[in-house]
């Protein structure tokens, strides 16, 4: 990696264009979860160390090119004065003027870059104003580093550009996951479809040691091997890409840990009645809703033997009991080896977060990625726009 951070650049009397994510969820004007806001206050506070002026660039909800208010980043200014505990200024039409106007250590926000329709376009117009408005070009978005928009790609080839420090860390962490393992590495993928994460699987045979396939895409691999699924979600059209998929890890030397047993019901519900089976001997009026017992000690092997982890959506129904109880356990296990300084474990994707935080370990993972699709996209090998333009 390439890519330059706070401590390569003279920052001292700059404004640095800082492009952070703080599209926070919001009821009723109030913020129900500050996590993105919290997370760029390294950066924002040794940016004002360094004798810089943060210059925030920041979208909210999917304005689609259009003014909407209610998208405003204005009623961010209160929290963020608060997090970074120095008055954040609010312009909604910047220019370099108005900013140079303000005090050398100004912490200023810019409304929306999304209420324009050139931000999405990456249009080099708004890439070249953006330019104006700073000095260095600091990208801590990471989360949006997959889309090549005006904020995110175009403006980081116009200025002097660098990672900020979630973003730092966030390139850190996947470059010890995934570009230079320590090795055995094993990943954990579930969620319900096969079919969307069809590039992700295909990547990752070719590179981890252990594949652990769990929730219900782990239903389409079973099914492919002529076993009677039942009325599980399955998606008995991509058995074919499944087979595929096994064949190429046999290729590449990737071992593929499937359910040997599961726990099905005859309905999807909490504290349903269920049975924990054999995976072959699920009943043709039941469904699969976790792994068993016999599975997780498959995977508490693999991760007492392996050194790198990397994990993207449960191994089953996690968000009712009692089919949360393989994802648990797995995610127990992860954090046990992470605690005793024997795996480096890396997660990411919505689910994946909410899944470890009801487990009660995503503290004690070594890192927790912030950001859902650009985590994905590079988890299946693609190449990030916001990352790439870093590395110029």
């Amino acid at each position: 990696m390439t890519w330059k951070t706070l401590d390569d650049m003279d920052l001292n009397g700059k404004r640095v264009l800082t492009r952070v994510d703080i599209n926070v969820p919001m009821k009723d004007g109030v913020i129900t979860d500050a996590t993105r806001i919290e997370r760029i206050v390294p950066t924002i506070k040794d940016i004002l160390a360094n004798g810089g002026s943060p210059i925030l660039l920041a979208h909210f909800g999917r304005p689609k090119g259009q003014v909407v208010p209610e998208m405003s980043l204005a009623p961010l200014v209160p929290a963020l004065t608060d997090a970074f505990g120095s008055e954040v200024t609010f312009i909604e039409r910047p220019s370099r003027d108005a900013i140079d106007a303000l005090p050398a250590n100004a912490v200023v926000l810019v409304e929306n870059t999304r209420f324009s329709a050139m931000e999405e376009k990456n249009d080099p117009q708004m890439a070249a104003f953006l330019a104006t408005l700073g000095d260095v070009y600091c990208n801590d978005a990471f989360s949006a580093a997959h889309r090549a928009h005006a904020s995110t790609e175009g403006v980081a080839r116009l200025l002097p550009n660098c990672a900020g420090r979630l973003m730092q860390a966030e390139l850190e962490a996947l470059e010890a996951a995934l570009g230079t393992p320590k090795r055995p590495v094993v990943a954990v993928v579930g969620g319900a479809k096969v079919s969307t994460k069809l590039e992700l699987l295909g990547n990752l045979v070719g590179k981890v040691d252990t594949l652990v396939i769990g929730g219900g895409m782990a239903n389409t691999f079973l099914a492919a091997q002529g076993i009677d699924v039942g009325k599980s979600l399955a998606e008995h059209d991509m058995t074919d890409t499944a087979v595929e998929i096994m064949a190429k890890a046999k290729t590449t030397g990737c071992d593929i840990i499937l359910p040997v047993d599961v726990v099905v019901a005859r309905e999807f519900k909490a504290g349903a009645d269920n049975q924990t089976v054999a995976a072959d001997a699920c009943p043709a009026d039941a469904m699969i809703l976790d792994a068993g017992p016999k599975t997780v000690a498959l995977v508490e092997a693999a991760l007492s033997n392996a050194k790198t982890l990397v994990w993207n959506g449960p191994m089953g129904a996690f968000e009712i009991n009692p089919f949360d109880a393989a994802t648990n356990a797995a995610a127990k296990a992860a954090a046990r080896c992470t605690n005793d300084g024997t795996l480096i474990s890396v997660a990411g994707g919505g689910d994946t977060v909410a899944a470890l935080n009801k487990a009660g370990v995503a503290e004690q993972f070594t890192y927790i990625s912030s950001a859902g699709g650009a985590f994905l996209e590079w988890m299946e090998g693609k190449t990030l726009p916001g990352v790439a333009a870093l590395e110029g």
